[in-house]
């Protein structure tokens, strides 16, 4: 932005106070997009990712006007997963050893003449890592559906975790409510076969929230059942397709503990590391598809790309509207948000950037660069005007010197 600010007293009509860009490097102030994407922008994405860190683990040992006593509570650490659409190259580990990807001895060929194995041990980078052995096979339509209906699966599950903890306790919902509340932070996760799958961290409080403590009975154990429970029993359909989905079988629940394996700086990071990623690993794009796009011309991979035509041609079906595949074909269907938490959890990122906000301002006081009035006596007037999107040239330069990204490739609209 190019542009200045000016302080006047309301009452005398004083200049207290100009800023100008005119002073700023290349004449211009910076403004951040504000972006939780890595690829798009990584100073921007870190600042998300950290926000994420503090929120998730402020719900784990307090702060933030969360009490501390809350790392006494039950909490869980649950991974729930997408079912299988067919098989994919996959890169497994066993003691430290990387183990075939498919290996079978009696190995079926299947109707396009693919056969339906696969002995080679992949690296880490392999970029056939997440796609089908065979893509005629592949329930491409059954991938971008479930994404889609995922956010309606993780609505449902939440609901059935609280009637099963009830239940196992002998009380109704409303009863339970009375004595435990359930909180919760979730991060969605693309997998490299291009569906999501949730991470969640899922806390046992009082019924006030995390300022009370739960009942002895209410035990991070019996909280684990009703998770198994209710990651087996809900469903979600489709009823045009006439199709219905559900959680895949592998549940992953482990318990979070200060001391132990699995401790909350671990989950909060782990968490947080997912809260700035998209569906770029699966190799598509950040941004969506327009309308005048050719599909086979777009810098896609090739499972991205039926992906992605599957969200197109499902998008047209009348029936499917209320999907927005087609809005969301960039994320391969997934339309919901990929961090959220319940309103007891803790902080938000609201009160996280208010503070920053806060603190930033105090420093521009302490600094002189801002002076301390009051705003109700204040007239503020500001004259702003868009100078571009991107880096400067000069900034452009020295990331191409410090990433060794050719000059042309970095950043945007340097206007």
């Amino acid at each position: 932005m190019r542009g200045k600010v000016e302080h006047y007293d309301r009452v005398t009509g004083q200049l207290l106070h100009r800023y100008s860009t005119i002073r700023e490097p290349d004449g211009v102030l910076r403004v951040a997009c504000k972006t939780r994407r890595a690829s798009r922008c990584p100073a921007c994405a870190e600042v998300y990712r950290a926000d994420t860190y503090q929120l998730v683990r402020a719900g784990l040992v307090g702060g933030k006007g969360v009490p501390e006593t809350v790392s006494a509570h039950p909490c869980l650490f649950v991974t729930l997963t997408a079912p299988s659409f067919g098989a994919v190259h996959v890169r497994r580990e066993k003691n430290g050893k990387v183990l075939p990807c498919h290996a079978r001895r009696d190995a079926q060929t299947c109707p396009h003449g693919q056969v339906m194995s696969c002995t080679e041990r992949h690296s880490a980078d392999d970029p056939r890592l997440g796609e089908p052995l065979c893509p005629d096979c592949y329930d491409y339509d059954g991938s971008v559906l479930f994404n889609a209906i995922s956010p309606e699966l993780w609505r449902r599950f939440t609901l059935a975790l609280r009637r099963r903890f009830a239940k196992l306790n002998g009380l109704t919902v409303k009863a339970l409510r009375e004595h435990v509340s359930i909180a919760f932070a979730k991060v969605a996760e693309y997998q490299r076969r291009g569906v999501v799958h949730f991470h969640a961290v899922i806390r046992l409080d009082g019924p006030d929230g995390p300022e009370s403590p739960p009942p002895a009975w209410a035990t991070a154990d019996a909280l684990a059942q009703a998770v198994q429970h209710a990651t087996a029993a809900v469903t979600a359909e489709i009823k045009p397709l006439s199709r219905t989905f559900r959680w895949g079988t592998q549940l992953d629940v482990r318990r979070i503990t200060l001391d132990g394996e699995l401790t909350e700086q671990a989950v909060a990071a782990y968490i947080a590391k997912y809260a700035t990623k998209a569906a770029e690993c699966v190799g598509t794009l950040d941004r969506r598809i327009q309308p005048l796009d050719d599909l086979n011309r777009l810098p896609v991979r090739e499972h991205a790309r039926r992906l992605i035509a599957a969200c197109m041609r499902l998008g047209s079906q009348p029936g499917l509207a209320d999907l927005r595949l087609i809005h969301w074909a960039h994320m391969l269907g997934f339309r919901g948000h990929f961090s959220t938490k319940s309103r007891r959890y803790s902080t938000t990122l609201g009160a996280l950037r208010a503070a920053r906000e806060e603190h930033m301002r105090a420093e521009e006081i302490t600094t002189g660069r801002l002076p301390l009035f009051e705003e109700d006596t204040v007239l503020v007037i500001a004259h702003w005007q868009y100078a571009g999107q991107g880096l400067s040239p000069g900034e452009q330069l020295l990331a191409a010197a410090i990433t060794g990204v050719p000059f042309s490739n970095v950043g945007g609209d340097s206007r």
